[in-house]
């Protein structure tokens, strides 16, 4: 394996060591400043507050804005922590949504491609999120672990921020056109020496779906991702880590096996349990009855486990936009009212159940995070140095960190997973019975000999996981065209695999943008290949006064694409095609 050092590390990339230094040398004039949240409450970081909630075992709440106006996202917060007060509900944190541009260095800003986040300028404008309410406000994603790490944690520090994140989007997410993986980890690890060197305790934020755990097929692996990460953050960069975890367990079992797993591998307070956002596939109403099912289990965990981690009641509209103050409010009602409610349930849930499940996932996590730092340290990674181990992980990807360190036997090409991961069950599933469907009706005469290259425009993978099972499955031969691939990339992607299709899944608030610059990168090649595109399709027009995102889907059509609800979307652009060879 010795072959694979000089993939995985790069001689530009200066030792962990120096790099921790020089972030410990910005502390000298970057000292956290103090938030109204320490101000109000007397507790000198939000971990102090959460430790506080775990010693008397009371179930925090975490709410989330997704505005994109600045002002407007002030005054939910505000109106949002006084209304729920008077109604006697509590809200402990909140996060806002940053926008991706945030990513980058500050100097590139202004003229990088925006998402449907808020933009921040300097401390004084995080200052002014942190202020807008006594309680603890949370800085999320496009912080830690993209090239703009350093000033934005610098900003967020100055400001009197103390939960800033997110370390998982390191290990998975690329910013449009930036390929420097060596300033990304530079910047990162700058960052972390310079909260390291904090007076009081700062969560450095993971939230793990959005790193290799959400990925990969074992949840013994995720769980041994969070060992990983704890040992690089912690025993490494002196600083402390805290995990969030919960959009793809919608298995109450697995929610709270993952949420004691937790607690036996990590003292650090947690930062929130997210909402099982992709259960909500029906009506608001209906949505009602997934919002019970994920946050009884995450408040009965809480309560048996204290972790100091906030449920996160999202509001039942947030699968069809973004949820206004009011729905806010409603979600946030709802979760006090089920906390009063929730302990009469206890006594019916078969805890062993739950504790040998957990036991499970430590056991072999412990053993993939110890094949995974010894198999490193057997290439030739110095597995004592934070900034070469960080690169080295993200370089080897999951796919080939599971197969290779995985504690499943190993399956001809690939490790069978112990504890199969929910998402991977329910897309497996959902394709297996679209297949025996679609082979029964109009698919049974699809053209032979198809090629289909299917692509993410940002980092979320899981609807190109489905449609690579899907079609697959119908003998459609699949060309990889990768995650956040640029336009340029992905075509020639799809013409060096002679792919026939371009499926493309798309999330982020930038499918009009993303699918016009493949239309105009095709026009140039002078290549007419059918686009089908699925996923959140909006984006945030350019002259929008309200900063909301709007649908997409007659401008894609205009554009020529094919916009997909659904996997049966597909099938009449399938049934158009003819194999061709040649490109």
């Amino acid at each position: 394996m010795k072959h694979l050092r000089s993939e995985l590390v790069s001689p530009s990339l200066p030792p962990g060591s120096e790099l921790l230094a020089a972030g410990r040398d910005l502390a000298r004039e970057c000292r956290l400043g103090t938030s109204r949240y320490m101000r109000e409450t007397g507790f000198p970081s939000e971990a102090a507050g959460k430790r506080a909630n775990a010693a008397q075992k009371r179930v925090a709440q975490h709410a989330h804005i997704g505005f994109r106006n600045v002002e407007r996202t002030l005054g939910a917060i505000a109106e949002i922590h006084e209304k729920c007060a008077a109604a006697g509900v509590t809200v402990d944190r909140f996060g806002i949504t940053l926008d991706w541009s945030m990513g980058y260095p500050e100097a590139m800003r202004r003229t990088a491609p925006r998402g449907t986040g808020i933009v921040l300028d300097g401390p004084q404008d995080f200052a002014r999120i942190i202020e807008a309410s006594p309680a603890a406000a949370h800085f999320g994603d496009f912080m830690i672990g993209l090239p703009g790490a350093l000033e934005n944690t610098r900003a967020a520090l100055l400001a009197g921020a103390t939960s800033i994140g997110n370390l998982g989007q390191y290990f998975t997410f690329r910013l449009p056109h930036w390929d420097d993986e060596v300033a990304t980890t530079e910047a990162t690890v700058k960052a972390l020496g310079l909260i390291a060197a904090q007076d009081v305790e700062i969560l450095v934020h993971s939230n793990l779906d959005d790193g290799f755990a959400g990925l990969f097929l074992d949840m013994c692996c995720s769980l041994g991702m969070v060992i990983v990460e704890k040992y690089i953050i912690e025993e490494l960069a002196g600083a402390r880590l805290g995990h969030c975890y919960g959009h793809h367990f919608s298995d109450p079992l697995s929610r709270m096996a993952f949420h004691a797993a937790l607690h036996r591998v990590t003292d650090t307070p947690g930062t929130m349990i997210f909402g099982n956002t992709v259960s909500y596939q029906s009506s608001p109403a209906g949505n009602y009855a997934s919002l019970a099912n994920y946050l009884l289990a995450d408040i009965m965990a809480l309560r048996r486990w204290p972790t100091g981690h906030a449920i996160n009641p999202v509001p039942v509209t947030e699968n069809n936009r973004i949820p206004d103050i009011d729905e806010i409010i409603d979600a946030q009602t709802f979760a006090t009212r089920l906390t009063q409610h929730a302990h009469f349930h206890e006594s019916l849930v078969e805890w062993k159940k739950v504790e040998d499940l957990a036991e499970e996932l430590v056991r072999n996590g412990q053993v993939f995070a110890g094949r995974v730092l010894g198999g490193l340290a057997e290439i030739g990674i110095d597995t004592k140095d934070a900034a070469q181990l960080l690169l080295a992980i993200r370089r080897m990807g999951p796919k080939r960190l599971e197969d290779m360190f995985g504690p499943g036997a190993d399956a001809g090409k690939s490790r069978k997973p112990l504890v199969l991961a929910e998402w991977a069950r329910e897309l497996d599933e959902t394709a297996e019975h679209w297949i025996a469907r679609s082979r029964t009706g109009s698919a049974s005469m699809l053209p032979r000999g198809l090629k289909a290259c299917v692509a993410t425009s940002d980092v979320h993978e899981h609807g190109k996981y489905l449609v690579e099972k899907a079609l697959a499955g119908l003998d459609i031969a699949v060309v990889d065209g990768g995650v956040s691939v640029d336009a340029d990339m992905l075509v020639a992607r799809a013409v060096e695999g002679g792919a026939d299709l371009i499926a493309i899944s798309t999330y982020n608030g930038v499918a009009l943008r993303y699918c016009r610059e493949v239309v105009d990168e095709l026009a140039r090649r002078g290549l007419d290949i059918p686009i089908v595109v699925g996923g959140r399709l909006n984006q945030v027009p350019d002259d929008s006064n309200s900063g909301l995102p709007v649908d997409v889907t007659a401008d894609l059509r205009k554009l020529g694409c094919y916009p997909c609800t659904t996997l049966d979307d597909v099938l009449p652009v399938l049934m158009k095609l003819q194999p061709q060879t040649g490109r």
